[in-house]
């Protein structure tokens, strides 16, 4: 009883505790000279413009939270003093906002982590070490500070969680939960369509043709498009698709290319860590989001590392799960 109890409060130190810190240090012991949203008062205009109008759960939750928490903190006049020294009360409302749902994904992480893991992520010493390293990417790459980034991983996360559950159980409610996140969360970002290509990667053959699991994938992407296609229509824009085109300047500047290295090493870095079966799904997976990734070259931007957090956090999955039998290790 008292070791299950040590193990208890260890994964609340692990899980919980020691990534909120980490992210409390990221959004206060240093500021952004990517982003100045320390001193913004309120939500920006182009959050409701271009491409950022689509991410409604985040502006919403940006405007209210925002809101609830500067009528709450009025009521404390000596603590708003002590909270305006350190950035703007919007500013701490989306740090409020993205700790909640950051410490979310530490603890999704842990329970993917825990399904079924491969023989050497069985030592909780490794998971722990390869938890601690995802986090921390999650972490440093908040140089670009947003409202949404880290609710989309949250949701991502999720995602993945239900696919390996209906990979091992085939259970037809996991497989529903995963469509209906995928529809909710494509209303926070386009990064819901990497869970369609993580879902393919376990169940399609690319060596044969195999329509086995083709009705899945196509209501997959109807719980994608119809979405993202509504907010097309619904929320139209001048510049609808993206802000612009830094083809050029993503292979010509230093901080991109900088950014773009991160990518690709981080990405072989959990390559060597699979075996021959893991390295076929993860090839797969990149395979399936090569749209993803061209969007990245095409219409972001490299040194906005975030962009690439969704396929280092696949990438880690992969490499720690078992695929051929099931089992839980605690």
């Amino acid at each position: 009883m008292h070791k299950l109890f040590d193990e208890k409060i260890n994964d609340i130190l692990f899980v919980i505790i020691f990534p909120f810190l980490l992210l409390f240090m990221a959004y206060y012991g240093f500021e952004s000279s990517y982003v100045d949203m320390k001193m913004w008062e309120k939500a920006p205009d182009f959050m409701f413009s271009s491409v950022y109008a689509y991410r409604v759960i985040p502006n919403y939750l940006s405007v209210h939270i925002s809101e609830i928490f500067t009528e709450i903190v009025n009521g404390f006049p000596g603590l708003k003093v002590f909270l305006l020294k350190h950035g703007t009360l919007f500013y701490h409302s989306v740090f409020i906002v993205n700790s909640f749902f950051f410490v979310l994904s530490s603890v999704l992480l842990s329970l993917i982590f825990k399904l079924n893991p491969s023989a050497f992520f069985k030592d909780i010493k490794i998971r722990r070490i390869v938890h601690l390293l995802a986090v921390f990417l999650i972490v440093i790459t908040q140089y670009v500070p947003t409202n949404c980034d880290v609710i989309a991983v949250f949701f991502y996360l999720f995602g993945i969680l239900f696919t390996l559950r209906y990979f091992h159980y085939k259970k037809l409610s996991d497989f529903l939960l995963l469509f209906a996140l995928i529809l909710i969360s494509t209303f926070v970002r386009e990064t819901s369509c990497l869970n369609i290509a993580f879902f393919a990667a376990l169940f399609v053959n690319i060596k044969k043709i195999d329509l086995t699991y083709a009705r899945e994938i196509i209501f997959l992407v109807a719980a994608f498009l119809i979405p993202y296609l509504g907010l097309k229509y619904f929320i139209p824009q001048n510049a609808s698709f993206a802000e612009g085109v830094y083809l050029v300047k993503n292979f010509t500047s230093p901080f991109n290319l900088s950014g773009l290295f991160f990518g690709v090493i981080g990405l072989y870095f959990a390559f060597t860590l699979c075996t021959s079966d893991q390295k076929n799904i993860l090839k797969k997976y990149l395979l399936f989001s090569s749209p993803y990734i061209l969007m990245i070259a095409f219409v972001g931007i490299f040194w906005e590392t975030r962009l690439f957090i969704p396929l280092l956090l696949t990438s880690f999955v992969i490499a720690s799960h078992e695929f051929k039998k099931y089992q839980i290790t605690s």
